[in-house]
């Protein structure tokens, strides 16, 4: 009997021990800084997974750009160094340009989920880079163009942008430059509030949240309607780690992704409102381009972006045999 009992603690042990050890562990980073109203939505969704993981796969958040440099994430995830990145597509639109199709979206993740687009994306992520795209979070929420001094306008009411010190990026500079003509400062996101302050740049473009989070309201006063662009944040997971996990990890990670999509964006256009009107009180003045002007900008804003993506899509092997369809699944015509 002792020995029966014996063998029974042993194979109970050894039971307990195979459970313990079948946990699995995704490493991840995230783009921006924690106190960023983005990456706190991203780190809901790994609550979010760790809760609905426990004893299965947990995400273990190893940092933002003070652990990888945020334009070097996307390679670290290509790399194996880290599995898993939040992060925008415009941070690795050199090797996939497809991610302008959600930069001049206007839809959301919600109905590219259900349409196709986002199954596409994830195709051509994995082909081409070796990563799994598990989901596009935070869409819905467009950017506009910021100003400290007062915006002027030419006599057919079009922004004129010279003279002004506009801060660019990956995301907007096709627009900016291409179309209105400016010169861009390329800044990081971390070095803006710097810049705005000793009076290298007095013009940006950014989202319609997260002003307030960056401290950037100490010194744009002015914000320019109507917006344009979405965001094009999006997780994405080294492809062969993403393979190594059990069919029920994948589960639990897609399916929380998913819904997590949904909630971001109802999450994010409430955080939307809140924001302009506490902007407003703090006295931030909108000023609308109208009519043709209006129409021209917007309009302007998307081709371009596609003409970009259209330009670079024909230096890659896969070449441009996914323009059209991509337009098609990400731009609704019929929405403007």
């Amino acid at each position: 009997m002792k020995m029966q009992l014996a063998a029974g603690i042993v194979a109970g042990t050894m039971t307990i021990g195979a459970i313990a050890q079948a946990q699995e562990t995704i490493t991840a980073v995230h783009a921006f800084p924690e106190t960023l109203i983005y990456t706190q939505s991203f780190l809901s969704f790994v609550d979010k997974v760790n809760d609905a993981g426990e004893g299965v796969v947990q995400i273990e958040v190893r940092g933002g750009p003070e652990a990888i440099g945020m334009f070097q994430q996307p390679d670290a995830v290509r790399d194996g160094i880290v599995d898993m990145v939040y992060t925008p597509g415009s941070f690795y639109g050199g090797a996939l340009p497809e991610k302008d199709a959600l930069v001049a979206s206007n839809l959301t993740a919600i109905e590219t989920r259900q349409n196709g687009g986002i199954a596409l994306i994830d195709e051509i992520h994995q082909e081409k880079m070796g990563l799994k795209y598990l989901g596009w979070f935070d869409s819905g929420v467009c950017y506009n163009l910021w100003t400290r001094d007062a915006p002027t306008f030419d006599a057919d009411g079009n922004l004129e942008v010279e003279g002004l010190k506009l801060r660019g990026n990956a995301v907007y500079n096709a627009f900016f430059t291409n179309y209105l003509g400016a010169q861009v400062i390329d800044l990081p996101t971390g070095e803006v509030y710097a810049a705005l302050q000793r009076g290298v740049v007095d013009a940006t473009g950014w989202t319609q949240i997260g002003l307030i989070d960056l401290k950037w309201n100490e010194f744009l006063n002015y914000r320019i309607e109507p917006c344009f662009f979405s965001t094009d944040l999006g997780v994405i997971v080294n492809q062969d780690r993403w393979n190594e996990l059990s069919d029920e990890a994948k589960t639990i990670i897609q399916d929380v992704a998913i819904q997590h999509e949904i909630d971001s964006v109802n999450a994010l256009r409430a955080k939307r409102d809140a924001d302009f009107a506490a902007l407003e009180e703090q006295g931030m003045q909108v000023v609308e381009l109208e009519g043709d002007a209006k129409a021209a900008y917007l309009s302007a804003a998307r081709e371009k972006t596609w003409e970009r993506m259209q330009e670079l899509m024909a230096e890659h092997p896969m070449g441009t045999a996914n323009y059209d369809r991509l337009i098609e699944l990400f731009y609704d015509a019929s929405a403007d």
